[in-house]
């Protein structure tokens, strides 16, 4: 079988400041079952689909409300398109629980044994999306709920996350026992300055944290075990990791153009808006394709897949491929690029089956992270501002790339805006490292 093309809905539900967001209600998706038929139509026969916990039991695990879900995934099952099912979508679950909660992981599994009871026929789940990513985001950086913002609530949450998804899938493979793991994650890659090399080497490090617990990798000779436990992770639940390991089925790779970071001492080069920083000082913290110092080839899909590939020699798959952006043709140019990568990493011998269009009928407010409410909606393959939703240029191409594995187009013969040369924030002639700054 060659290179299939997924499709993907944005369903993130989560606590921010106080407040829910829901962006299958902020979409428009939760009202129009036809949404489903709009991406069969496209040649669609995998869709990474929700059944949330937090949506289908809010206010308990006794009393779970199937209507939604069984009408949705009812009509996918007539389409002959299969749900990869997702149960906790950068969440932290329910009111009644949160990443922090000691008995998240159990609460969880029993969730994912209720969904696999009701949907025995569904074989492919992510029980938590990007369990890495949304640690850092609820306990690192205090953005989303429990609004950590320190080593012990990222790691404890991290750690809940993964056993919750070790836990959840030995339910799941009770009723389904040759149910399929595809576990997203976002692995871009830090590059920065010179006086900033040790910070990145620590993200470099960290970003394969959530992976490698899955793969029971975190024993006593990794880097980050005696961490983790002096920021008061239980040994008991890593060596529980470890001993009962089983990797990923799929590894699913979310790549987005913000992905690829890159860090830089020199704040003075840089907008306010950019500029973060450590304990140790401030520094701007930029996508790394626009400055003028990474190499090329080093950014990108392509590269973070071989990396991928490299460490873990499992089967993958780009899980997200999404672009938001002003003009609908960058966003067919994003799409094209992350294929023909996949493509070529196939031919050179990679395990990698799919790529994912995300955000089928867009986002609203992920330039915030969610954090504000300033209805800034991304078209997706179609644009919910209308009704029906309008197909925009993706879905052309998002047809041909399913039907016959090809797109090609006058609009795919220039480059992205990530590969010009007007792209940069400042210019490579002011860029350049002076030797008092290296």
């Amino acid at each position: 079988m060659g290179l299939q093309l997924w499709g993907g809905i944005e369903c993130t539900v989560l606590r921010t400041q106080g407040e829910w967001r829901d962006q299958l209600k902020e979409t428009g998706h939760h009202d129009r079952l036809t949404d489903l038929d709009l991406v069969a139509s496209l040649g669609i026969r995998k869709l990474r689909y929700p059944v949330l916990w937090e949506r289908v039991a809010p206010t308990d695990l006794r009393s779970p409300d199937w209507s939604w879900s069984d009408a949705r995934l009812g009509r996918l099952r007539e389409l002959g398109c299969d749900p990869i099912a997702g149960l906790v979508h950068h969440g932290s679950g329910p009111a009644y629980t949160s990443l922090l909660d000691p008995l998240f992981p159990e609460k969880l599994a029993d969730y994912a044994r209720q969904v696999a009871e009701r949907y025995p026929w569904v074989r492919d789940w992510t029980p938590v999306n990007e369990p890495l990513t949304t640690a850092r985001f609820s306990g690192l950086y205090g953005h989303w709920h429990p609004h950590g913002r320190d080593g012990r609530s990222f790691l404890t949450a991290l750690t809940n996350e993964c056993r919750g998804v070790l836990l959840a899938m030995r339910e799941i493979r009770k009723i389904r026992p040759d149910a399929r793991l595809i576990q997203t994650e976002d692995m871009g890659r830090v590059f920065s300055t010179p006086p900033l090399a040790e910070q990145a080497e620590h993200e470099n490090e960290r970003r394969w944290l959530s992976l490698d617990l899955l793969c029971g990798r975190v024993d006593s000779n990794h880097p980050w075990y005696g961490i983790m436990l002096r920021e008061g992770v239980p040994q008991e639940h890593l060596d529980q990791l470890v001993e009962e390991a089983r990797a990923p089925d799929v590894i699913g790779i979310n790549h987005y153009v913000t992905s690829d970071r890159y860090l830089d001492h020199r704040v003075h080069l840089y907008p306010p808006a950019t500029i973060g920083g450590n304990a140790d000082g401030p520094y701007a913290d930029v996508e790394a394709v626009r400055v003028p110092i990474t190499p090329h080839g080093q950014t990108g899909a392509e590269a973070r897949l071989r990396e991928v590939w490299e460490r873990y020699r499992l089967p993958l798959a780009i899980t997200e491929a999404h672009l938001g952006c002003r003009e609908p043709e960058e966003s067919v140019r994003w799409l094209v690029e992350v294929w023909n990568g996949a493509a070529r990493l196939r031919q050179e011998g990679v395990d990698l089956c799919a790529v994912t269009v995300w955000s089928m009928f867009g986002a609203m407010d992920w330039c915030s992270l969610l954090r504000r409410r300033d209805g800034m909606y991304e078209p997706g393959v179609f644009d919910v501002r209308h009704e029906p939703p309008r197909p925009t240029p993706l879905a052309e191409a998002v047809h041909a790339l399913a039907t016959t594995g090809r797109f090609e187009h006058a609009m795919v013969a220039d480059p992205g805006w990530w590969r010009r040369d007007d792209r940069y924030i400042i210019q490579p002639e002011d860029f350049r490292l002076q030797p008092q700054e290296a």
